[in-house]
């Protein structure tokens, strides 16, 4: 899920969907309005499931797409071969998460071990140990 948002109202910090891929923006600069067009904004932003940096160059004024973050507290209930499987603390739901990229946060996981994870546009990336 996303929502729309100016170009000209996202900061360094926020998130973006770029190609599909939501992103977190690491530098944002806006050049002045010339003779012959409008003010443009260039991106540069950091992709939170693969780590790619990605950019872009878009109109102030234009509309781009704002993930939303689901942010919960979860508990490794499993360490299977392929992902981690949680169960969400709140909803009791079970899901699975691909391992983190982070070695140090790797191998904090185990069974019993509480989480915070995050499901951005479906997907899920665990982000820290509790």
């Amino acid at each position: 899920m996303s929502k729309p948002s100016d170009v000209g109202a996202l900061r360094v910090g926020s998130y973006i969907i770029i190609d599909d891929e939501p992103c977190k923006i690491v530098s944002y600069t806006k050049s002045k309005p010339g003779k012959h067009g409008a003010a443009k904004a260039r991106i540069v932003a950091i992709s939170v499931f693969s780590e790619a940096k990605k950019t872009i160059v878009k109109p102030v004024s234009a509309q781009v797409d704002v993930p939303l973050i689901d942010k919960k507290v979860g508990q490794v209930i499993a360490l299977l071969p392929s992902a981690v499987q949680l169960m969400d603390l709140e909803t009791y739901e079970m899901s699975e998460a691909p391992y983190p990229e982070d070695e140090e946060l790797k191998s904090k996981l185990e069974s019993g071990v509480e989480v915070e994870f995050w499901t951005i546009l479906g997907r899920t990336r665990i982000t820290r140990t509790k």
